[in-house]
């Protein structure tokens, strides 16, 4: 079965694209849900010429992606959280904490669009993250899983200083 996507679809693909999917996750998910409609010949033309009118607009939206994946990489991100003996946390580190951390930096990233590598984190360390601006902007982004206290007294530190 031929889709058009209404709406990102996690794993299949983006707004506007023509996708290939078994009839039963088309018929029972993806249409009642709003994320896409059957591929018929007058979609397809449709679709076509909205492509054709959006270029110059998705053109301006790639540049300012740009933009913004370049101030991100330039970020050095530090997450405190409480840890235990050796290098495990209490709970866990995910996108959510990233989020936070990016927008206590100035910027605004939408959780959705950052994929923490490995899944939830668990431990101390540096890690890897893939951040999504626009469908052909995907930057990776390192950041670093610190233990609450040696953070306050490295902030304290640098308060005297």
């Amino acid at each position: 079965m031929e889709l058009i996507l209404k709406k990102d679809v996690e794993n299949l693909g983006f707004i506007d694209d023509l996708v290939k999917v078994k009839n039963g996750y088309g018929r029972n998910y993806l249409i009642p849900k709003g994320y896409g409609v059957l591929a018929t010949v007058s979609a397809k033309k449709v679709l076509a010429e909205t492509i054709k009118q959006r270029t110059f607009k998705e053109a301006k939206l790639i540049a300012d992606a740009q933009v913004i994946a370049d101030s991100l990489k330039a970020l050095e991100l530090k997450i405190s959280a409480k840890s235990g003996t050796g290098d495990k946390l209490f709970g866990s580190v995910n996108n959510t904490n990233l989020a936070e951390a990016i927008e206590a930096q100035g910027q605004s990233i939408d959780k959705k669009y950052i994929t923490v590598i490995g899944g939830t984190i668990k431990r101390l360390g540096k890690y890897q993250a893939k951040i999504r601006l626009h469908r052909s902007v995907v930057i990776d982004l390192t950041f670093e899983v610190v233990n609450e206290v040696v953070a306050e007294a490295k902030n304290e530190v640098a308060d005297n200083a």
